[in-house]
């Protein structure tokens, strides 16, 4: 049985020395900040995305990503020896959300003509 929880029977079966220190936290969403991880129903998400995670979860390019980054329109960092490319989840979330506000605004002050221009 696999799920996003844990279960604290199975837990308990599985390694029983540990059985008390079991917990379960069926809606609860934690950001730690400090080690870096999102803890959601069980899930640990990283606190930093590759540029192809990122291309993925906007699906563009991973080119038009870089020239995000590159441009600063999405602050990232650059980590290791090889000066690999980082973008923080949070900051991703903060950009989606900018982007989002910059479309209601560019909607607002640019009414479409003709619906069809959109198809």
């Amino acid at each position: 049985m696999q799920s996003g929880c844990r279960n604290a029977a199975t837990d308990a079966n599985r390694y029983p020395q540990a059985a008390h220190h079991v917990t379960t936290y069926p809606q609860i969403r934690v950001v730690d900040r400090i080690r870096g991880t999102i803890w959601d129903h069980g899930r640990v998400e990283p606190r930093f995305l590759t540029l192809a995670d990122v291309a993925e979860t906007l699906n563009i390019s991973a080119s038009q990503t870089y020239a995000l980054v590159r441009s600063g329109d999405l602050p990232a960092i650059k980590v290791g020896g090889r000066g690999q490319w980082r973008v923080e989840a949070t900051v991703l979330e903060d950009y989606i959300q900018r982007m989002y506000e910059q479309t209601r605004t560019f909607i607002a002050t640019n009414p479409a003509d003709d619906v069809t221009e959109v198809l």
